[in-house]
């Protein structure tokens, strides 16, 4: 059985135009202002009927079929039909939907982009993962590479024409990159053999292009040890001289693909790299500058990922509710012509939609926020909005990515938990979508990793400039609505945990300098810590752009009602965060490694 999806358009149009005013922004933005609501619906409309109608249908076909695999040829053939709505994709400029004009892009804002990415995904995301990495290789590009590099490779990956990867993990190296051992030995013509073994590549190998740019951290004979000696290198499956001309097959072959939990429908590769021709991106030693570009950009992609199947589970699970008839209300018989009552009016029913419902709407807000700091990022000409703009994007990343990717995790299981025995079968389809949903959590920096960035880079050794920046403009935003009737139940709240959101991280700061454990032991606490107040602070603003907006009363009426479920019900899980935190480290690291067993 396949599930449904239907784009939750009003629910986007409401973040973009009522929540964020993007209209007001975009006319500030150089190459934005002549974006007018009509342009920007007609986008949306489209995307939505692209992943209804050619993604949907497709999500689970690729979950049973999978990926093969050609041991003779490295060959991988994808799904039945995925290639097909590639095609389709391509056709319709979806490819290079935010890509620079000058190289054959549209130009449209990553404002934009973000909920045509979270339609894909909803609709499809094994099929998503295959453009999702020619995104950043793009930036990467763009940001870091030489003109005839921009020219040869950027344009055919913006028109969709060629697809981009980004290889990092080796089987003895995931997150420490500083033990990579790819090599990368100088050529006469200025190019590099590059050798090694990669693991762990998304659409490292398919039959969507006939070439794939391959963006390949190694080292050069002469590198430092550690991070300090890793170049980043483009490697085309196919050579391509720097006229642009595409050459005999390159030395990069596919050892095998993954056997997964999930996204069966991705190929995950295994990719052999013998003395493939490649070409320095950057400096000498400078490669993971420009593979951050890259992995930043992922990151948040990630994160919208994890909204993406948040939505389409919830989707499913509350047209289940609605329909499965099972007992009475314990308050009596809601529907006596019925022989039971549906789901829905049922209390742990109510709380697990309730909680999908908060955590998806408050997490898209979140997420939308994040893309307009992203376009002011790149297009703003003021200097100083643009430093604002990329210390706030700098410290919301990790708690995007970790945060919307956990939730998916809990809301795909409480999709499945509705649907009771009938979600752990496969006929229902919605199974698949807590199998997906686990790898997000992992892949672009475990939810571990992105905690440690958050309190170890962005508020200890960056001394929290990004968070007290967010901090000042929620801080404005409660001012201005402290005497406000209709947000008497939120502001104060949320006022009492900006003072102790600051007063808490300022005493872990304090506490890590004499004792480093301190972060590790904390950091995950700390960025759920974090998100859940951001979410609380994103609902708010919601509940108030509502309340503003031409929206309809019943509209008003749920974000309001579903504000107040998110304060009552999900936001005291900062309690249990904070109390974690203040216990300290010992009772982690007291414990003798032998005694674990």
């Amino acid at each position: 059985m396949t599930t449904h999806y239907t784009a939750p358009l009003a629910d986007i149009r409401f973040d973009l135009y009522d929540l964020l005013d993007v209209g007001k922004l975009f006319a500030k933005l150089p190459g934005c202002d002549g974006l007018t609501c009509e342009t920007i619906d007609a986008v949306l409309e489209e995307a939505a009927k692209f992943s209804q109608q050619v993604l949907a249908p497709l999500n689970e076909v690729g979950d049973r079929q999978g990926c093969t695999f050609d041991k003779e040829t490295g060959a991988v053939t994808t799904p039945e039909g995925f290639k097909h709505a590639y095609e389709q994709y391509i056709e319709g400029g979806w490819a290079g939907l935010t890509a620079p004009e000058a190289f054959g892009g549209q130009g449209l804002p990553e404002t934009i982009g973000a909920p045509v990415k979270e339609m894909v995904d909803s609709a499809n995301l094994a099929w998503g993962t295959y453009p999702l990495l020619s995104h950043g290789a793009t930036e990467a590009l763009r940001m870091h590479g030489a003109d005839w590099q921009k020219e040869a490779f950027l344009k055919p990956i913006v028109s969709g024409e060629w697809t981009g990867t980004m290889c990092l993990t080796e089987a003895h190296c995931g997150s420490d990159l500083g033990l990579l051992k790819t090599r990368a030995e100088p050529n006469e013509d200025g190019s590099y053999a590059i050798s090694g073994t990669k693991i762990f590549i998304t659409a490292g190998e398919h039959d969507f292009t006939d070439n794939i740019v391959h963006l390949v951290l190694a080292r050069l004979p002469d590198a430092p040890k550690g991070v300090k000696g890793i170049s980043l290198f483009i490697v085309p499956k196919f050579h391509i001289g720097k006229d642009g001309k595409k050459g005999k097959r390159n030395a990069v072959r596919c050892g095998s693909i993954e056997h997964k939990m999930g996204l069966k429908g991705s190929a995950t590769c295994v990719l052999n790299f013998d003395a493939a021709q490649g070409w320095l991106i950057g400096e000498p030693n400078k490669g993971l500058n420009a593979m951050f570009t890259m992995m930043n950009t992922a990151r948040l992609a990630v994160g919208l990922q994890g909204l993406a199947l948040s939505e389409r589970a919830y989707q499913n699970a509350l047209a289940y509710a609605r329909e499965r008839l099972q007992m009475r209300a314990l308050s009596g018989a809601k529907f006596p012509d019925k022989p039971a009552d549906p789901l829905i009016v049922h209390g742990d029913i109510r709380r697990m939609l309730l909680t999908q419902k908060a955590l998806i709407e408050g997490g898209r807000a979140l997420g939308l926020y994040a893309a307009t700091l992203v376009d002011i990022q790149h297009r703003a000409k003021n200097p100083a909005e643009v430093k604002r703009a990329d210390a706030l994007v700098s410290f919301l990343t990790p708690i995007i990515k970790a945060l919307l990717t956990e939730n998916a995790v809990e809301c795909t299981n409480l999709a499945l938990q509705i649907y009771g025995g009938h979600g752990y079968i496969a006929e229902q389809g919605v199974e698949q979508y807590a199998r997906d949903a686990r790898i997000t959590t992992i892949y672009e920096g475990t939810t571990g990793i992105q905690a440690l960035d958050l309190l170890g880079r962005k508020i200890v050794q960056q001394r929290g400039e990004g968070l007290r920046l967010f901090l000042e403009d929620l801080g404005a935003f409660c001012a201005q609505h402290a005497s406000d009737e209709t947000l008497k139940e939120f502001i104060p709240k949320l006022s009492a945990l900006a003072k102790e959101w600051t007063e808490v991280t300022q005493r872990l700061g304090m506490r890590a300098v004499s004792n480093p454990d301190e972060i590790g032991a904390s950091a995950v606490d700390y960025l759920f810590y974090c998100g859940y107040i951001a979410l609380a602070d994103a609902w708010t603003r919601s509940v108030a752009a509502a309340d503003a907006s031409s929206q309809s009363d019943d509209f008003k009426q749920a974000k309001r009602m579903t504000a107040r479920f998110y304060f009552d019900r999900i936001l005291p899980r900062t309690r249990m965060h904070l109390a974690a935190m203040q216990a300290g480290p010992d009772s982690i690291f007291a414990m003798p490694d032998k005694l674990f067993g």
